[in-house]
């Protein structure tokens, strides 16, 4: 479960209970070498901006970061103080450079973990030795994580206090 906002919330109530009046604000963190070098092209912010839009989230902040250890670890650990929810996107994949399940693990201060669900799921589909092992780094994600479930088959998405992790 999510933690309270970080910062202070004016309320108002009626006969069904508390009203915020503040709008509900997000930040976007695009990770990824491929995005900055224009190898890939970003496709990820217009769907989370128009869904969280729907839901009444807005998106205040949108950053794209490289795959650099201690700029994911200070960009999260900078605005998840800010914003009430915190959405980013790569580096969760099963090879060298998806670093960002460490970066989150390391910014929060715990270990990062194999969870057994995720690693039972992937080692449902048989592959050689080398390719499992890739494969099997998808299946790290830090202590207390809470699993948000990939119905698309891709690596498992996780949430730690208001920092939701996908792919």
């Amino acid at each position: 479960a999510r933690s309270p906002p970080k910062k202070n919330r004016n309320f108002k109530t009626n006969k069904y209970g508390p009203l915020m009046t503040e709008a509900v604000t997000a930040c976007i963190l695009i990770i990824g070498n491929e995005i900055l070098s224009g190898r890939t092209q970003d496709v990820n912010v217009s769907h989370l901006a128009k869904t969280l839009g729907a839901w009444g989230i807005q998106v205040k902040h949108c950053r794209v970061i490289p795959d650099v250890e201690d700029i994911i670890v200070h960009t999260v650990n900078e605005v998840r103080r800010h914003y009430d929810y915190i959405f980013t996107t790569g580096g969760i994949g099963p090879t060298h450079d998806d670093i960002t399940a460490e970066c989150i693990a390391k910014a929060f201060g715990v270990a990062l973990i194999e969870d057994p669900d995720i690693a039972a799921r992937i080692r449902t589909r048989p592959a050689p030795e080398d390719v499992m092992a890739s494969r099997l780094r998808m299946a790290r994600v830090p202590e207390g994580a809470v699993l948000i479930d990939n119905p698309t088959g891709g690596p498992q998405g996780f949430a730690m206090d208001n920092v939701y992790v996908m792919a």
